[in-house]
């Protein structure tokens, strides 16, 4: 895919934009005053068919819903799609530098003796974010619906889930037997899933979309808010977990999500610091993460992070084990 090129905006006079690096959507990009170039915001789009026309204020609302529990942008402008135009929301351009690339060159300090302990760090800072979320109870599960952030609500189960993505699997090279598997996964994931108090989900929480300090390895901002809802307070903890299994740095995230608040997150994981604890948090999490790394697998794209999801899910459907890898 041509990645997106420089473009104006009638509703951003005297701004040029460029395509902000790490994304794949090509809807995120920094805007610079054409006389004032320290003059700077990010301006993100939602342009594609998935959005609805008042995503860009729903986003607006959750910014301001949020801001004071995790570090996010302060909101600049919103505009609703209008004349052809896609919604429009423009946000100040935090310090930081993205999560991953940070994560990546503590990965490679391999073997310096700081290497684990900064992975430590980074860790605790990004589970406190989805621990903190995770404590923030919300009245029932469902989408945000329009920018007074009402929820509507969503009949969902796991195995109903595997059903509706099996005819993509199998169009992507998929035999019935790992489907079949998948499903049997699916039905007994059900019970750690049912029963918890919903709460406000980033449900997009990887290191990505998180802004951090390189030299004090913590958050500065949590970004792209778009897949945000009411849901299982293990969510986030699932995303940050799925990719990322560098023990020191898994430590650091359980740390950080059990300590991110006091108040037990549901579904029935207590925020203990004992290993069982940390065993049923982790095994939880994988559970919840199931519903994303099944939409990812299913997609017809092949950017990265839906090739791991791919490998990792199929991993889990032939051995039957949530905390399989490739």
């Amino acid at each position: 895919m041509e990645p997106p090129r420089p473009r104006v905006d009638p509703r951003l006079p005297g701004y040029v934009l460029e395509p902000l690096a790490g994304g794949w959507s090509g809807e995120t990009f920094l805007a610079t005053g054409s006389e004032a170039p320290g003059d700077r915001v990010v301006a993100r789009y939602f342009a594609d068919g998935r959005h609805a026309p008042g995503t860009a204020r729903i986003q607006a609302a959750l910014l301001d819903r949020v801001r004071g529990l995790v570090p996010v942008p302060a909101v600049r402008q919103v505009s609703d799609a209008d004349d052809g135009l896609p919604g429009l929301l423009v946000t100040e351009l935090l310090p930081g530098e993205r999560g991953d690339l940070v994560l990546a060159r503590l990965v490679a300090r391999n073997p310096a003796p700081d290497r684990d302990d900064g992975l430590r760090s980074l860790g605790r800072a990004l589970g406190r974010v989805a621990g903190t979320l995770a404590a923030t109870p919300l009245p029932r599960s469902g989408m945000f619906a329009d920018a007074g952030l009402r929820i509507e609500p969503f009949d969902f189960r796991l195995p109903d889930w595997v059903d509706t993505h099996a005819p993509r699997l199998v169009d992507g090279g998929w035999t019935d037997g790992e489907v079949t598997g998948l499903r049997a996964v699916a039905e007994r994931a059900v019970a750690g899933l049912d029963g918890a108090a919903p709460c406000l989900v980033h449900s997009d929480l990887n290191p990505k979309n998180v802004l951090v300090d390189p030299a004090t390895l913590q958050v500065t901002g949590v970004l792209d808010w778009e897949f945000a809802h009411a849901g299982h307070p293990a969510t986030d903890l699932g995303n940050l977990l799925r990719f990322d299994r560098e023990q020191a740095y898994v430590e650091g995230v359980l740390e950080g999500w059990f300590t991110g608040s006091g108040v037990n997150s549901g579904g029935g994981v207590d925020r203990g610091v004992g290993e069982p604890d940390r065993r049923r948090a982790t095994d939880l999490a994988r559970v919840a993460d199931l519903v994303a790394l099944i939409d990812l697998a299913a997609r017809a794209e092949a950017n990265p992070v839906v090739r791991q999801a791919r490998a990792h899910l199929r991993a889990i459907a032939r051995t039957g084990d949530v905390n399989a890898a490739p």
